[in-house]
């Protein structure tokens, strides 16, 4: 099992990124797959999930609502996270992982600041 996060960096506040986590080694398509971030001196905690039946509502953090979308590519197996009007808050590790698989990516930093 592998999962794969990628897309972050510095951006300015205001801005935008877009997070890709690509998973192997599991049934992709049959897991919700969830968005996970852990900020500085911070707990881990959840961001963003998107059920794996199409057409079901994604859950969104309060802290993230409006701002953050999640979406997902079976066939790429990969899940998405497009995030705008960054804060600097929102500087943290991303990590994502899926619902019925024990693994935790690398994550990828993203880092809000001017």
């Amino acid at each position: 099992v592998q999962l794969v996060e990628s897309g972050g960096g510095l951006v300015q506040p205001g801005g935008s990124l877009k997070l890709s986590c690509t998973g192997s080694g599991f049934t992709f398509s049959r897991e919700q797959m969830t968005w996970y971030r852990q900020r500085p001196g911070k707990a881990r905690e959840l961001i963003a999930t998107i059920p794996f039946i199409l057409g079901l509502t994604p859950f969104y953090d309060e802290s993230v609502k409006g701002r953050f979308f999640v979406s997902r590519d079976n066939a790429k197996k990969t899940v998405y996270l497009e995030m705008n009007n960054l804060k600097p808050e929102d500087t943290a590790m991303y990590f994502c992982r899926a619902s019925g698989v024990n693994s935790w990516g690398q994550g990828t930093q993203v880092t809000v600041s001017s």
